[in-house]
């Protein structure tokens, strides 16, 4: 199964669009149309690449748009960057999400407290190639971080690309602890102080910030699938969020192909880039 993309508007702008095509050439919505599972069997997700490795242009999404492109999110009216918070550089992984997946808003997670984000799950993916901006990779999810961000659940699930050289070496957190030493570490960091720059408070973490194991993560990510099928079958309200899809036949959000393009068409055409603010490198050193 393969995928591709196409650009729309320009880069760095509020029209820039990334929409999603199968391998047969039409559209499709990245966040109800490509299958969760890439090998159910083996318990091996698909993850849609939102922010590569090292960027700082925080691309998510678009949950609340026909066919759910990525978009660069905007606070304030500006587009919104991630803060370099010294050491770090931008994301330090391949940052994005799993496909027809739901934080469902109104379920309180009986392990958190808290209630889902209203997103599709988060992955941080380990593996060393730095992935492009809408990039589908499969992944062995190896653990997961419980981060509660502004009193909602939102779970970051540290998986590594299945092609990576090393993946053979990743089966547990307690891999990725022994085998990249400090990167555990670092992601509690950098999800609990990306925020400051912005004048908000440090992120609090279920679990005392520490992570839970495979198991528990994989059956997180299949539970958000549980709650996506009852989105996806109106079994559940989805509020504000756009469920066109092309592919899940018993959804009354199926669409023509025809409706599929012409959201697509109806975007601005691609141009050229506008530059990224100079400002977007600045390093930030917070007390720790």
């Amino acid at each position: 199964m393969s995928f591709a993309i196409e650009e729309r508007g320009r880069p760095n702008t509020t029209e820039y669009r990334v929409f999603f095509k199968n391998s047969e050439g039409k559209y499709i919505s990245p966040f109800h149309d490509i299958p969760i599972y890439a090998n159910e069997a083996e318990n091996i997700f698909h993850a849609v690449v939102e922010v590569p490795r090292w960027s700082n242009a925080k691309m998510e999404i678009a949950t609340k748009d026909p066919l759910n492109p990525l978009i660069q999110d905007v606070k304030k009216g500006n587009l919104r960057y991630v803060a370099n918070v010294f050491p770090h550089k931008g994301y330090i992984w391949n940052y994005g999400a799993i496909p027809q997946t739901w934080e469902d808003p109104n379920h309180k997670d009986s392990d958190t407290g808290c209630c889902g984000d209203n997103d599709p799950i988060d992955i941080c993916d380990i593996g060393n190639k730095v992935c492009s901006r809408g990039e589908i990779i499969k992944v062995k999810v190896l653990g997961t971080l419980a981060l509660i961000d502004e009193g909602e659940t939102d779970w970051k699930v540290i998986v590594i690309n299945t092609e990576d050289p090393e993946a053979s070496d990743f089966n547990s957190i307690d891999d990725v602890r022994r085998l990249k030493p400090g990167y555990l570490e670092a992601t509690v960091d950098w999800f609990k102080r990306y925020k400051v720059p912005d004048g908000k408070p440090e992120n609090q973490f279920a679990f005392n910030a520490e992570f839970k194991d495979r198991d528990f993560a994989i059956k997180t990510v299949k539970s958000t699938h549980e709650f996506w099928k009852a989105l996806i079958s109106t079994k559940t309200s989805a509020g504000e969020l756009k469920c066109m899809n092309t592919s899940v036949s018993d959804s009354p959000f199926c669409c023509s192909a025809g409706d599929a393009e012409a959201v697509v068409k109806s975007a601005c055409a691609s141009g050229p880039e506008d530059p990224i603010p100079s400002s977007v490198d600045k390093w930030f050193y917070l007390e720790k």
